[in-house]
């Protein structure tokens, strides 16, 4: 820099120095993006304002373990009220409104204020942007979905429960809401990312989770109503919900949520047209997020 003056004429140095310091590379980047994304989930790092609805959903979910947990201990009952399996199905709503709400806050406000491409500038590259996203989204929900049938667990052993039993039971609990979480929290990226607006985002979260399970859980009625429990069970593979219940009832020995309990139950050859549909779905709402990234990132 120069300062002219009409007697003279200075040259400042003002000390430029290269970067020396390490230099942490994508892992750390993408690492980095996952627990932000994580933390922004349950408002963390975030507003006050922005906490409120995911620990209320939170709050919501667990406390209706521990009332189960209270009884079972008080009660000194020698079995659950309810299944871990069955927990999630039952709190459907609490965790499509989780969904709905946060799914779009991970990605709309990056999609409306165009920041993707600021991200893909160096060193994240997108493919770090969508397992950081979809690894965030599916991690809270299993939170969400976890916790409580931690709870469940705890009691279950407080209330002198066997131990080996209640422990095959919660590991089936938690791999099937471990699959959930992978589901629900691809489709709800999926919807939220086809459009920069927050609002349009949560409509179609709301419409895929819940609206489809109404849809489904309605014709099943008919059928079962009108005799034709057959199809029942292949009805079940056009919502999402539904899809768990089937794989849940094939596969983690779950009570069936179908109408006509047992006799409409998917069987083992059903039960893998379930999961090969459950890990399509998970693996195509991958490849959507990349697509749709390989273009909002230019």
């Amino acid at each position: 820099m120069s300062s002219q003056t009409p007697e003279t004429t200075r040259i400042h140095n003002i000390g430029y120095r290269t970067y020396d310091g390490p230099r942490l590379g994508r892992d750390y980047a993408r690492r980095s993006l996952f627990s932000q994304s994580l933390r922004g989930a349950y408002g963390l790092g975030r507003s006050a304002k922005s906490k409120v609805l995911p620990m209320i959903l939170f709050a919501v979910m667990c406390v209706p373990a521990l009332i189960i947990v209270a009884v079972a201990v008080v009660g000194k009952q020698s079995k659950l009220s309810i299944e871990y399996t069955q927990y999630a199905i039952y709190l459907q709503l609490v965790i499509a409104i989780f969904v709905a709400a946060q799914a779009p806050q991970s990605v709309s406000r990056d999609l409306r204020f165009r920041t993707v491409p600021l991200y893909f500038s160096r060193p994240i590259e997108r493919v770090d942007y969508v397992l950081a996203k979809y690894g965030a989204m599916a991690s809270a929900l299993f939170v969400l979905t976890a916790a409580p049938l931690l709870i469940l667990w705890i009691g279950a052993l407080l209330a002198k429960m066997d131990f080996a039993e209640q422990t095959k039971l919660f590991g089936q609990g938690l791999t099937s809401v471990a699959l959930l979480s992978l589901l629900f929290g691809g489709i709800g990226l999926v919807m939220a990312a086809l459009t920069p607006r927050r609002g349009f985002g949560v409509a179609a979260v709301i419409a895929v989770l819940v609206i489809s399970y109404g849809a489904v859980s309605t014709l099943q009625g008919i059928a079962y109503g009108t005799d034709n429990i057959g199809a029942v069970k292949w009805i079940g593979l056009f919502s999402p919900l539904t899809l768990i219940g089937g794989v849940q009832a094939a596969f983690l020995g779950a009570p069936t949520p179908f109408p006509g309990g047992e006799d409409a139950a998917p069987g083992t050859g059903v039960g893998v047209v379930y999961l090969l549909a459950v890990l399509a779905l998970i693996a195509g709402s991958y490849g959507v997020l990349m697509r749709r990234y390989r273009k909002v990132g230019l």
